[in-house]
């Protein structure tokens, strides 16, 4: 059985969020593959922003964990946050949320929602709002200009440098994942560029070290299939390919004094 357009679900959601919400929905935004263009129907996640003009009640993030826990993974894998308005306003880093849900979080929400236990702050929030600046979609409600504050660049790098740390450490565990992060750090700091994890590894297969070519075309040929088979992994090419990558980021770091 194919499965359904990725966007008809988007946008149900949406109009689902906004029947929940009322008068307290500002705006639903995509960003992260979805709206940069390297969509795997297959393995990537639907990544969503709803911004809130006030708090949410326990009644309402109850009702939202309901609608969620339906319609994630029904095919495809919601993450999402929801934030309000002044939180943006008076913008911190990291950026605090009112409500979160991901698949890594449906346990808990099938067995009880506690309001105190789905708000708190993350530092991804920062990337993902410059992403949405750069490369993001509005679905419903006011713009992303209107509604996102320009998060300064150390916070942006801050965000994805935490993100990078863990990919390091974690090459064996999740390869495909961790090398096209890496190499999405790398390409922002070498030129200013931010890019879906499919734009980062076919800029590598352009821009690396003929060394590394055929470990990374292995990569993207992994994320861009249906398939997640890590048997002819090279991890010892990978791991090269990762202490390169570093040694390059350190260069710039250095460079930009970070």
């Amino acid at each position: 059985m194919s499965k359904p357009d990725v966007m008809e679900i988007v946008h149900h959601l949406a109009e689902e969020a906004k029947i929940l919400l009322k008068d307290n929905f500002k705006g639903f935004y995509l960003h992260g593959s979805l709206a940069m263009g390297g969509f795997n129907p297959d393995k990537s996640d639907v990544d969503i922003l709803i911004v809130t003009y006030h708090s949410l009640s326990s009644d309402i993030k109850n009702k939202l964990a309901k609608l969620l826990l339906k319609t994630s993974n029904a095919p495809f894998p919601i993450e999402v946050s929801f934030i309000n308005e002044k939180d943006l306003s008076n913008w911190q880093h990291p950026c605090p949320f009112d409500f979160h849900y991901s698949e890594f979080w449906r346990e808990r929400f099938e067995e009880e929602v506690d309001p105190h236990s789905v708000s708190g702050y993350d530092p991804d929030l920062a990337a993902h709002i410059t992403i949405l600046h750069h490369r993001g979609i509005c679905a419903a409600g006011e713009s992303i200009k209107a509604t996102f504050p320009n998060v300064p660049r150390e916070d942006y790098l801050s965000s994805i440098l935490g993100d990078y740390r863990d990919c390091l450490e974690n090459l064996k565990e999740d390869p495909v994942y961790s090398v096209l992060n890496m190499i999405r750090v790398y390409w922002y700091l070498k030129e200013d560029v931010i890019s879906s994890k499919y734009e980062a590894g076919e800029w590598a297969l352009k821009s690396m070290p003929d060394e590394f070519i055929s470990a990374i075309q292995k990569i993207v040929g992994i994320y861009s299939s249906a398939a997640n088979d890590h048997t002819d992994i090279d991890f010892t090419k990978l791991y090269d390919l990762r202490d390169y990558i570093d040694g390059e980021v350190q260069k710039l770091l250095s460079w930009y004094g970070t």
